[in-house]
């Protein structure tokens, strides 16, 4: 199967980057908008992934690697919604902000932009790899 891409966001007062990099690995659980949930069903392992930081300042802020495919959310208090595990990869040298993000022409397409809310995104290798790009 092929590679795919994603994008994940997390609040840095519920779980950083750094409380990611300490663990090593995480669940990434407590998805509940059903695109989202659906996005997380998608991913295999061996997805390559971007951490971005929602609160301040808003940046993609590393990489990590899908480790296991959907499983049930224990955190869930009805079935149906899933968690994947998520390994910490490198930090990217230097954060890439959501203005450098929107800024950038060849992204005004990525749903990051037009559709912010949503906490699980897919993106194209060619997103990825630009944002990655711009960050090193």
């Amino acid at each position: 199967m092929k590679t795919q891409h994603w994008l994940v966001k997390q609040e840095p007062e519920s779980y950083s980057w750094d409380d990611f990099v300490r663990d090593g690995r995480t669940q990434w659980e407590g998805v509940r908008n059903y695109q989202a949930r659906n996005n997380l069903k998608s991913m295999q392992v061996g997805d390559r992934v971007l951490f971005y930081a929602s609160g301040e300042p808003k940046s993609v802020i590393g990489l990590a690697e899908v480790t296991q495919a959907a499983f049930p959310d224990t955190t869930a208090d009805e079935p149906g919604w899933v968690a994947v595990e998520l390994k910490a990869g490198k930090p990217l040298a230097h954060p890439v902000s959501l203005a450098q993000i929107k800024a950038t022409p060849a992204l005004s397409g990525f749903l990051l932009v037009r559709h912010s809310r949503l906490s699980v995104i897919p993106m194209t290798r060619e997103e990825f790899d630009l944002i990655v790009k711009m960050g090193s």
